[in-house]
């Protein structure tokens, strides 16, 4: 056992856990290892999206929530995770709760529109939901699909990152990866266009042009957002952008309660795939958390999203907003 490396030690203590059917003593004995260390193993292979957990989500009862927002927003579909009766007061718990559920759906989502159609090109957004999505991706190959980021890449460094996000789906999937070379907010107007004007910055629009789908997520334009966390805005930046009409973005567009982009230089200096162009693809917004519920509403009221994916608990308050 010493000569195994961690990944392989995971892989054994998963398949004898979950595909086995040992329990976590008998899988111990099997493997040689304490128990306690058994359970580091099978943590960590869930944890780095080794193991994948599939839920058919027909059957948990919240159709009469789904069609309403489906109705409402003029959605090809909308698909919600279990609803667990958290509340915006359980405070991170339930946003971490919210995270792992729709990362979870969305995987389950998108392993089967690729599974129909392997040469797929997806693009994708950022953020913490695409990172749970990430790690669920497990046991699917595909190395004609195409995965790109629909936004600058050179951003702060977590997993969470675009250009992170794109390669690990691609490595989960053995799909090729694009991302674009250039940050996320330019210093001015003038330095995005030079931006858009490099080749390859112009294969992404390429590919966003014949995008199959695309994924993205919401945030909240509040000081606890994502943006505001990692200093990709400012607070005075954040200030003028909600004086200007802002209540949310999805990647680093920002929007008004309409979802039409606001008048504001932010939107000008943003080196990323436009709303025009993420119209004309099947773009589907993961939204996971009672905090992204009014930038969410604005992002679907905007005529641009084919499809969403949402935690149960948000997809009934989203239900008696409308």
């Amino acid at each position: 056992m010493d000569l195994m490396t961690e990944n392989q030690l995971m892989a054994r203590a998963a398949w004898l856990y979950y595909v086995a059917g040992l329990n976590q003593e008998a899988t111990s004995k099997r493997m040689n290892l304490t128990r306690a260390r058994v359970n580091k193993l099978l943590s960590a292979a869930r944890e780095t999206g080794l193991v994948s957990i599939s839920i058919n989500e027909r059957h948990v009862g919240l159709l009469a929530q789904e069609e309403a927002i489906r109705s409402e927003f003029g959605l090809d579909f909308c698909l919600t995770t279990p609803e667990l009766g958290l509340t915006a007061d359980d405070g991170d718990v339930a946003s971490n709760i919210a995270l792992n559920m729709v990362g979870t759906a969305g995987a389950q989502f998108l392993r089967e529109q690729i599974s129909t159609n392997l040469s797929a090109v997806i693009g994708t957004g950022w953020g913490r939901t695409l990172e749970y999505l990430s790690r669920n991706m497990s046991g699917l190959t595909a190395p004609n699909a195409k995965f790109f980021s629909l936004m600058g890449s050179l951003t702060s460094k977590s997993s969470f990152n675009p250009f992170e996000v794109v390669h690990a789906l691609a490595q989960a999937t053995s799909a090729e990866g694009y991302f674009l070379p250039a940050p996320f907010i330019a210093d001015s107007p003038e330095d995005r266009d030079v931006f858009f004007a490099q080749r390859a910055i112009a294969q992404s629009v390429s590919l966003a042009e014949r995008a199959d789908f695309a994924l993205v997520s919401v945030g909240e334009l509040t000081e606890s957002s994502l943006l505001r966390k990692q200093n990709m805005i400012t607070e005075d930046e954040a200030a003028s952008l909600r004086a200007a009409g802002a209540v949310g973005d999805t990647n680093g567009i920002f929007f008004d309660s309409g979802g039409n982009p606001v008048d504001h230089e932010i939107n000008q200096r943003t080196v990323a795939i436009g709303l025009p162009l993420l119209q004309k693809t099947k773009t589907v917004v993961l939204s996971a958390g009672q905090s992204k519920l009014t930038a969410t509403q604005a992002i679907l009221r905007s005529g641009v999203v084919k499809g969403l994916i949402i935690d149960g608990d948000s997809a009934r308050a989203l239900s008696e907003m409308i």
